[in-house]
């Protein structure tokens, strides 16, 4: 554990949380990108880091020893991990459903989306944990797939698009089951193209190869 210079804060508490040997190397690592003095810059790197090792969430134990691996006051690594909503502050379930309702998924009908997966995962509010510990269902701005509303993500990785509360519900129903579901539009649409198939560049004339290629 690296020693704080002499602070106007107590000294973070270090003996509830400890990155595993895997993480604490990455975490060096990631400190080592930073000149000397600078180290706190890592600060997303690391909760990213105490998050994944968390099982999905950071705890105050966990931001105390961010804050002590980086020389920082815990009220300041607080700050980071309140501001940014991939940072969870309290248990989340196993699969941690986020619903877009930015305005396309709105518009497309991502409240009853959201309505559809906090029955699915049988809790009565946001954030809450399902009793079996499976799911927690949250509300989210803006992720970026608008072509595609309304969508929601698992996890920190696999977009849900082109949903319907039905379709919704039966993502949710394969992973409680323990079933691959395929990530990506849920009505089969390709891409981004509309819904009723690609309209333009059909057929894409094929150009010459330019001289002295594929001799």
């Amino acid at each position: 554990m690296r020693v704080l210079k002499t602070t106007s804060y107590d000294a973070p508490r270090t003996d509830g949380f400890a990155f595993t040997a895997e993480n604490k190397a990455k975490a060096d690592a990631y400190r080592a990108r930073y000149p000397e003095g600078r180290e706190a810059s890592a600060v997303l790197w690391l909760l990213y880091l105490a998050q994944e090792q968390n099982d999905g969430w950071v705890s105050n134990d966990a931001i105390e020893y961010v804050a002590a691996e980086l020389g920082m006051a815990p009220i300041r690594v607080y700050e980071v991990a309140s501001f940014y909503t991939m940072f969870n502050l309290r248990p989340v379930g196993r699969y941690l459903v986020q619903v877009c309702r930015t305005t396309s998924c709105w518009m497309r009908g991502s409240d009853a989306i959201t309505k559809a997966c906090l029955e699915e995962a049988g809790t009565a509010s946001l954030g809450e944990v399902s009793d079996d510990g499976v799911f927690s269902v949250v509300e989210v701005e803006c992720l970026g797939a608008c072509c595609n509303a309304p969508m929601f993500q698992v996890n920190d990785r696999n977009y849900f698009e082109d949903l319907t509360p039905e379709s919704a519900r039966a993502v949710m129903a394969k992973l409680r089951a323990g079933e691959e579901v395929k990530p990506g539009s849920q009505s089969g649409r390709a891409g981004s193209e509309p819904q009723d198939g690609a309209k333009t560049l059909l057929h894409l004339a094929q150009s010459p190869a330019p001289a002295g290629e594929g001799a």
